[in-house]
């Protein structure tokens, strides 16, 4: 590549950043580090009443979380409208654009007697060649564009290969409205040619639009970028991603689900994107991979089990005071000091931050514990006295050791003809008032002697 690479996320702050919308910020911001150019962030504002302050603070932090940054300044597309005007002016000036004087009730009318032909609804070019001075002095307006009527239009797209419209399907949009606005289309491309964009990777569902831009872009004389559309996430059901699938939004999935942002970072990797059989991949082995080759032309299916399971390992892999950082504000009563003392062994389990800090609490809880229903049945079963027997075995120890507790544990397992399992069941349910928790020897170190005795004595 000649010029150096030039990515841009675009997203429109009118809600939370949406999973999908984070996988092509991902896609952008890996193919620009890999190329050694530039990703740039812009805020595509201009739709005031449904853009807000917060969405804004919203996007930013969850592609933060992420870990995506971004060169240079922030564009905020609205405050770029007098470029935007100026730009249809150069077309008005160059004869590749007109004023449009058909008011609402022409176009409707319009549009009503194409339905009523079963026509495609598209503007039927009545002011494309016309003499503005037919239309009475002082008539609002809007600024058209003056697309090809014959021929066709070809992209040869990274992702979709050769993809071509014929441009008799294309109609002259509106570049400018009656009050002075300009429309997203000419916004979009004038803010991609001003910024530099050599690449444009996007949704597939922006393939159509991609043809109608690439008319402006000629108009100008500007060069065209190279198109990479990338195919939509669909659930695991084959459909497109919705709320009934689940989270929609990447804060949903660290503040509700309890993700990991380097497991997402993963995740959303792989959505689309393969290299071999390797899912798990690390920010800097992805940097040093990604390609837009290895982007697949078919929708990928996002399954919240696969997030889950890579989410485990990562949570496995994570540095332990990085855990208890996170957790600590999650469980009641915590002290982070036992908390990291704990955490190698509750890692092993948890495929959630909030898995992790539940399976944390027992080691906080005031006693008496009130064992949940599982936990409840275990005692009940052991009502025989095998809770007594365990309490006076663990008592007449002083050495509160691992390796010792086991060995008490196993003898007295052994000695009433039970499995290790009979034994351990009650124990976990008397020590944490839950049926799964670590290893039962590792409860017993965690709680310490006195805890622990305590707690099995409450449940005698």
């Amino acid at each position: 590549m000649t010029s150096p690479v030039v990515t841009r996320f675009a997203p429109s702050p009118t809600g939370f950043l949406h999973i999908g919308g984070a996988r092509t910020a991902l896609f952008n911001w890996l193919f620009a580090r890999h190329h050694g150019g530039k990703a740039l962030l812009r805020i595509e504002d201009t739709d005031k009443k449904r853009s807000t302050q917060e969405a804004i603070d919203a996007i930013i932090d969850g592609l933060d979380w992420l870990g995506l940054d971004w060169d240079d300044e922030t564009v905020f597309q609205s405050q770029r409208a007098k470029r935007h005007a100026e730009v249809a002016q150069q077309l008005l000036d160059s004869g590749n654009a007109y004023k449009c004087f058909a008011t609402p009730e022409e176009l409707e009318q319009m549009r009503e007697e194409q339905r009523a032909a079963k026509k495609p609804m598209r503007y039927d070019g009545r002011w494309r060649d016309r003499d503005p001075s037919e239309a009475p002095a002082g008539a609002p307006y809007v600024v058209r564009l003056k697309t090809p009527q014959s021929g066709k239009l070809e992209i040869e797209d990274a992702v979709q290969g050769i993809v071509s419209w014929q441009a008799s399907e294309l109609d002259d949009y509106v570049l400018l409205r009656s009050d002075g606005t300009p429309t997203y289309m000419l916004s979009v491309v004038v803010d991609d040619h001003d910024m530099g964009v050599t690449h444009l990777i996007r949704g597939d569902d922006h393939l159509n639009n991609a043809f109608r831009q690439l008319a402006l872009i000629r108009a100008m004389g500007w060069p065209e970028p190279v198109y990479a559309h990338i195919p939509l996430i669909h659930g695991n059901d084959g459909a497109k991603l919705s709320k009934r699938h689940g989270a929609l939004g990447v804060d949903a999935y660290r503040d509700e689900m309890g993700i990991l942002p380097e497991a997402l970072f993963n995740y959303l990797l792989r959505l689309g994107w393969g290299y071999g059989d390797t899912e798990k991949i690390s920010r800097e082995e992805a940097i040093k991979l990604f390609s837009l080759d290895n982007v697949g032309k078919s929708p990928s299916r996002f399954d919240p089990k696969k997030l889950a399971n890579l989410n485990g390992i990562y949570i496995r892999e994570a540095d332990d005071a990085r855990l208890v950082e996170i957790a600590t504000p999650m469980i009641a009563n915590a002290d982070p000091e036992l908390l990291l003392q704990a955490m190698p062994v509750l890692k092993e389990r948890a495929r959630s931050l909030h898995e992790l800090a539940d399976g944390a609490g027992f080691l906080f809880a005031q006693r008496p514990l009130a064992p949940d229903e599982k936990a409840q049945k275990a005692l009940d079963a052991a009502a025989e006295g095998i809770i007594g027997k365990i309490h006076e075995k663990l008592a007449s120890t002083g050495d509160w050791t691992l390796e010792n507790l086991e060995i008490i544990v196993k003898q007295l397992a052994d000695d009433e003809g039970l499995g290790l399992g009979k034994v351990a069941q009650p124990m976990r349910a008397a020590l944490t008032g839950q049926s799964n928790s670590p290893g039962i020897f590792d409860v017993l170190v965690l709680l310490g002697r006195d805890e622990s005795l305590a707690r099995i004595a409450d449940q005698m």
